[in-house]
């Protein structure tokens, strides 16, 4: 089966969905390699990844790190579209954006100019988890690093209170940023290796304490998200 077309992703998560539902993979399954999956479909590896998350942002697949891909043990009662599922809560989402732009924005624009060696190790080590993730294609792993790489952010810039406003949300902020990655998988067909690369140049300006470029970056960085939102919205 050779998936050709500018929508391949769509087209194999829905033939990936069709074989859960018709019993081929049984609740609880694990999923071939995304290695597997790529070869036995005729596409990238990056194509079935953001089949994998489309699935997964709409409850019919886990992915556990370091152990695969799997069937939820509990499946949806409702074959409902994607962008229903997936789609919800996109108004509230770009309300808590607003609030992750006017405390980030600033916190990279500190952070370029406060780092310390250990902040600079301590992002590297979130990007080359990032990384690892990409290569793996474990989508938690990666979830969790970006959180991680936004706080870390916060916590170089040296503003203590800063740093507790963004703690105080940090759950929702994880879940914003999990949200928003797999609308942007979804919606934009964007790749993992892209966000990695929007990543690094915000690290890259913090590492030559450019203020004004890292606060650019992740600026740039986080108005991608609003526009991938707000396209929900008028859609």
């Amino acid at each position: 089966m050779k998936i050709e077309t500018q929508k391949g992703h769509e087209i194999v998560a829905e033939h990936l969905l069709r074989r859960i539902r018709e019993g081929e993979w049984q609740a609880g399954q694990r999923l071939p390699s995304v290695v597997e999956l790529a070869e036995s479909y005729g596409v990238g590896r990056s194509t079935i990844r953001e089949a994998v998350s489309a699935l997964k942002a709409t409850g019919w697949l886990d992915v556990r790190q370091g152990g695969g891909t799997f069937v939820k043990t509990v499946l949806p009662n409702e074959a409902r579209t994607g962008a229903d599922l997936l789609f919800q809560g996109a108004e509230s989402l770009i309300e808590l954006l607003e609030v992750r732009k006017a405390l980030e924005v600033e916190a990279a624009n500190l952070a370029a100019g406060r780092r310390s060696a250990v902040d600079l190790r301590r992002l590297r080590e979130l990007l080359a988890v990032m990384e690892r993730s990409l290569e793996g294609g474990d989508t938690s792993e990666g979830e969790r690093a970006d959180a991680d790489f936004h706080m870390a952010i916060a916590a170089a810039s040296g503003n203590s209170l800063l740093l507790q406003l963004m703690e105080s949300l940090s759950e929702r902020f994880a879940g914003s940023i999990r949200q928003t990655r797999e609308l942007w998988f979804y919606g934009e067909k964007a790749t993992a290796s892209r966000l990695l690369g929007e990543h690094r140049m915000i690290y890259e300006a913090i590492e030559k304490q450019d203020g004004a470029l890292a606060a650019e970056r992740i600026s740039g960085h986080l108005l991608k998200v609003e526009q991938v939102l707000r396209g929900v919205l008028t859609s």
